[in-house]
């Protein structure tokens, strides 16, 4: 673990939510905040470590604007986004309400209240379900469900979820928080507490090499191997690069399993979803936030 630049991954994420914080309004393309906060992460140094998340009201997260997109900011909008500094990341989100809506703005606090007793909770050598339940107890409080079937996660070099999730709700499971690198990621909602597997969401990951015969689903394959490798990607980013034609070869290496295609997370009973995320470096001594 490079703790310097896990750090610097996180002074760009949080520099960069600085700059976008003010500036998404209602009715802004989806389209340009995506492409704004991408330019940014660029800018200031960093690499982007997965495509920005615009999930708005019942989609608590996993979707990213096509390169024709028309959709516009509206609701309560989920802002989620990577950096990464040779591979070392940071994985941050926060919540906007663009309705001035009361009842918007109570799920956003409930939300951060999770994120803040989560944090406080991952010390070294904590049982995770402890973090899980003061995120729970937290967005209890407000009158709210903590999305059960979303958690938090480990964060690995060149991995943005590592393998060791972190529950956002008491699941039993008393295993010790060790050193390294999390994301304390709450998701809260007016609705059941559930989320199941929605629409596509334009974002894709690399799971096996294997050729095919295609000659566009090819050097698709070669460019994602040698420009993205383990992190995700999005349509939008190779129709830029490519042109339209590289919708056709995503379609081909879905097909051939080469890819997978995440879907759209919907909260089950059509509930409104904020959602709250930083990363940290949990140490012997002590816990950093790095976002």
């Amino acid at each position: 673990m490079n703790k310097e630049k896990i750090i610097q991954a996180g002074k760009i994420a949080k520099e960069v939510k600085a700059h976008i914080r003010p500036l998404v309004k209602k009715g802004m393309p989806l389209l340009e905040i995506a492409e704004k906060i991408e330019s940014k992460i660029k800018e200031l140094g960093g690499n982007i470590a997965f495509p920005t998340n615009l999930s708005i009201n019942t989609i608590a997260a996993h979707y990213t604007p096509t390169h024709d997109d028309t959709s516009i900011a509206h609701g309560l909008i989920k802002i989620d986004m990577g950096v990464h500094v040779d591979g070392y990341i940071a994985d941050t989100a926060f919540s906007l309400d663009l309705e001035n809506n009361e009842e918007n703005k109570k799920i956003i606090q409930a939300a951060e209240h999770g994120l803040k007793e989560g944090i406080k909770t991952a010390v070294e050598n904590v049982a995770i379900n402890k973090i899980g339940k003061a995120i729970q107890t937290a967005i209890e409080s407000h009158g709210f469900s903590s999305i059960v079937n979303l958690s938090g996660h480990s964060i690995e070099r060149y991995q943005v979820h590592a393998g060791m999730t972190i529950p956002n709700m008491d699941d039993g499971r008393a295993i010790p928080l060790k050193e390294g690198s999390y994301a304390i990621e709450p998701f809260a909602t007016n609705g059941g507490g559930k989320i199941y597997d929605g629409a596509p969401s334009n974002i894709y990951v690399l799971m096996d090499e294997k050729n095919l015969r295609s000659p566009i689903a090819r050097e698709l394959l070669k460019y994602i191997q040698t420009e993205y490798g383990t992190f995700p990607f999005c349509s939008r980013w190779l129709v830029k690069k490519f042109g339209i034609k590289a919708l056709f070869g995503l379609k081909q290496l879905e097909e051939n399993r080469n890819l997978h295609h995440f879907s759209q997370l919907v909260e089950s009973s059509n509930g409104i979803v904020a959602q709250a995320e930083h990363t940290i470096i949990v140490e012997k001594d002590k816990t950093i936030v790095t976002t």
